[in-house]
């Protein structure tokens, strides 16, 4: 077999020595974190002095008093205070397979001896390469392209769409919907507090999202919204882009009827449509949530992020677009595209999806125990739980201020979450499924009742 002077030194034994040397250490301090502890008091004032410091540099203090120490264990992270959590929100869901997991190590590792720390679409190495086979394949789709965030990866949805439709000039959405920070995207977000004194620059337009209180009426009325909007702006719209489960709007999923006859009008009108999946990819109990809710049939341009560590716009060939119109400098890191492959194959072959699936096993095991805590104290939490690794609940009747204190105590009695929706205000959970096990589970949701009863 011939390799090439890289080839030959990824293969040298050296490398795998050094990367079972370097695995054996970390676990060796990793047997250290057993479980969530308190910060040590020698380290407190430190600690506080690195939050300020931070929090002047960035212009604003961080949503947590968190700075990681750079080792954690699966579910659990320590902090630079010493103190260790668990991570139930790994940064808003992209540390899928926990802290400091060996295979993600050893991928680093070989990450950093490759010849460049960021790919671009000027040189990008054989990584990418494989990583695009694998999304294309994986989504049924023709076409990828890297980019550096899942805003990012909208905004090239959003130009595709447009030059495939032009002189179309709106665009369609969903009540509630989250899709980036970028000037574009805050004017599709339907948070108000993204665009504040941001002049507009994009029309969009609402659709009521699924209601699984009114599945039939809330199917109705969006077809009826949208049927008003085509007829008052007739060829005027581009595209639709849409979450399938609205992340930062609650954790709520759509469902397949309640999608389909949207879908169906969209296309009849020749409307690019576009699935946002830049928070449910990998999360559902498929690996596209668009296959979990039966859709393919419909999807144009799919977006992803977060568990992918590479972003990306996935594509049919009818909307490959002309030369030029999408470009960029940068990709992503040659780690992110190591760490990559690991993290989507692993998804693919190792038993994550279907019902049987760990991820359908975890989300039933987190539900059932939301629902007993529920039993036992009426009116204190109540669902919908959320769909595959993105769980959430609504306590305190969904009071904003009640439910932000809440997950701050939460995070002081170990357990990290985030808040999630407005009317009502819900706690949401990311979980890390290469790590999270059943006991995990247990031992969060004890803690969960524990800090409800204490508010």
């Amino acid at each position: 077999m011939s390799y090439t002077v890289a080839g030959t030194l990824h293969t040298d034994p050296r490398i795998s020595e050094a990367k079972a040397l370097l695995i054996e250490a970390v676990k060796e301090q990793q047997a250290k974190i057993n479980g969530i502890r308190p910060g040590d008091p020698k380290l407190k004032m430190h600690y506080n002095q690195a939050l300020e410091k931070f929090g002047k540099l960035r212009g604003a203090n961080l949503w947590y008093p968190y700075l990681g120490s750079g080792l954690g264990k699966g579910p659990f992270v320590e902090l630079l205070d010493g103190s260790v959590k668990y991570d139930f929100i790994c940064g808003i869901g992209v540390h899928y397979w926990g802290h400091s997991h060996p295979d993600i190590i050893a991928a680093s590792i070989d990450a950093a001896i490759s010849n460049m720390t960021i790919q671009g679409n000027l040189q990008q190495n054989g990584d990418s390469l494989d990583l695009a086979e694998l999304f294309v394949k994986a989504s049924g789709m023709d076409h990828c392209f890297f980019t550096t965030s899942g805003v990012m990866a909208n905004e090239n949805a959003l130009k595709i769409a447009f030059q495939k439709n032009a002189p179309a000039n709106r665009i369609l959405t969903f009540e509630h919907t989250f899709s980036g920070r970028t000037y574009t995207f805050s004017q599709v977000s339907d948070k108000p507090l993204l665009r504040d004194g941001l002049p507009s620059n994009l029309c969009v337009d609402y659709l009521p999202f699924y209601d699984p209180k009114d599945p039939e009426g809330s199917t109705k009325r969006a077809v009826a919204t949208l049927k008003k909007l085509l007829a008052r702006y007739p060829k005027r719209y581009a595209m639709m882009i849409f979450e399938l489960v609205q992340g930062e709007g609650g954790c709520y999923p759509g469902s397949h009827e309640f999608f389909k006859p949207i879908l169906e009008i969209l296309k009849e009108h020749h409307i690019a449509i576009v699935a946002d999946e830049v928070q449910t990819f990998g999360r559902t109990p498929q690996l596209f949530a668009y296959q979990h809710f039966k859709l393919e049939e419909y999807i144009d341009i799919v977006t992803i992020g977060k568990v992918s560590q590479v972003c990306a716009t996935l594509y049919r060939d009818e909307y490959n677009p002309r030369p030029g119109l999408v470009a960029q400098t940068f990709t992503s890191s040659t780690t992110a595209f190591h760490v990559s492959k690991v993290i989507v194959h692993g998804l693919i072959h190792d038993g994550f999806f279907g019902p049987d699936g760990k991820i359908k096993k975890i989300h039933d095991h987190f539900e059932h125990r939301l629902q007993e805590i529920a039993k036992r104290h009426p009116g204190l939490i109540e669902g919908p739980f959320g769909i595959g690794t993105m769980v959430a609940f609504t306590p305190f009747g969904g009071d904003a201020e009640k439910v932000k204190k809440f997950t701050y105590d939460l995070f002081d009695a170990g357990v990290m979450s985030f808040i999630a929706g407005e009317s009502p205000t819900r706690v949401r959970f990311l979980l890390p499924i290469g790590a999270v096990t059943e006991k995990d589970v247990d031992a969060v949701c004890k803690i969960i009742e524990e800090t409800l009863l204490k508010n």
